[in-house]
Parts: C-alpha cells; structure tokens; sequence
C-alpha cells in the first residue's frame, strides 16, 4: 500500500557530499513525520535526522552543521544534504515514515521503511 524508494547513495571521498532522496507513494493519507536512519557494520541503526509530527527537525550530534534535512509536502519527499563527509559516516541509510494509511473502513498508522542505499566514504 506505501512504498519509500531511496536514492542517491555512493561512493565518495572524505570531505566531499552527497544528497539522499526518498520519495512515499501509496495510500498516504497524511505524514506524521519523516527522516533518516543508518546503519553501519557491527552496530544498531541510529537516528540521522527526521522532521517530527511538530514540525521541528533532529539530528544526530555526529551530524549536525555538516547534514540538512529538507522536504517537499507536495511530493512527500524527505531529501538528505550531507556534506563534509567522513569515513565514520558510512553506513547503510534507511528512510522511515511515520504516517497514517489512507484504508477502509478506517485509515491507520504505521511506520514504513525504505530499502536501504549505501553510502561509502573512503579515499
């Protein structure tokens, strides 16, 4: 019923950028909120940046002043400026959204998870 399809994801040397895109599709009745995860080898997946249902944005301290996260409503996209970047960021990067399911006989809310895309800093 909802589909998040990521992109962007590569191969780049440190200190050099990349933009992550993940648009939703579907029976998308309203998005609560909508973000970044990633996760590296070894390790649990951990909060990149997200806009919450208020509104505000949240970033991981790792990342702040080096990645933006922005939006498009009128395409449910969430975008992922990430710039400076360092070996430490590699990882797998997850797009999640919050939203509520346009369904019948009642909508509902759920969380949805993109595939994943790699993102590789390494020189």
């Amino acid at each position: 019923q909802v589909q998040l399809v990521e992109s962007g994801g590569g191969l780049v040397q440190p200190g050099g950028s990349l933009r992550l895109s993940c648009a939703a599709s579907g029976s998308i009745f309203s998005i609560n909120g909508m973000g970044w995860y990633r996760q590296a080898p070894g390790k649990s997946r951990e909060l990149v940046a997200a806009f919450t249902s208020a509104g505000r944005t949240n970033y991981a301290d790792s990342v702040k002043g080096r990645f933006t996260i922005s939006r498009d409503n009128a395409k449910n996209t969430v975008y992922l400026q990430m710039n400076s970047l360092k070996p430490e960021d590699t990882a797998v990067y997850y797009c999640n959204a919050d939203l509520v399911v346009a369904d019948t006989p009642y909508n509902y809310e759920s969380a949805f998870w993109g595939q994943g895309t790699q993102v590789t800093v390494s020189s």
